[in-house]
């Protein structure tokens, strides 16, 4: 048996707001999407890296409010990079906690992404 890592799905409601944050702000790409037929609601797969997020518009799959954990090597590259981009609706800091650096940063769907480069002691 092999268990492979878990993709987190995030609730959205504008796929305008969520092309604009995740992929031009956040600079991730678009894997695939599916609507079962147009006008219905969007789901996506998004990726940077090694990470997986996906994106639904659909409203039982999940609801707003969620908080990803995601480990990270180069979190200072990634607070300069994104404070380097003209997106008015975030300007997240890097925090220090006992476990390492954090930078956490809110979607517009009121979920928040939780980027973290651990100390190892």
């Amino acid at each position: 048996m092999h268990l492979s890592p878990a993709i987190p799905l995030l609730r959205s409601f504008s796929e305008e707001k969520a092309r604009e944050f995740y992929l031009d702000y956040l600079g991730f790409k678009v894997d695939w999407q599916h609507r079962f037929e147009p006008g219905m609601p969007l789901y996506m797969q998004i990726s940077r890296d090694d990470l997986l997020l996906h994106l639904t518009e659909h409203h039982g799959d999940t609801t707003p409010g969620t908080t990803v954990f995601i480990p990270m090597h180069g979190i200072e590259a990634l607070h300069a990079e994104l404070m380097a981009k003209p997106y008015r609706y975030a300007r997240p800091g890097l925090e220090k906690a006992d476990w390492g650096q954090e930078l956490t940063v809110a979607d517009p769907f009121g979920n928040r992404l939780r980027f973290c480069q651990q100390s190892h002691a």
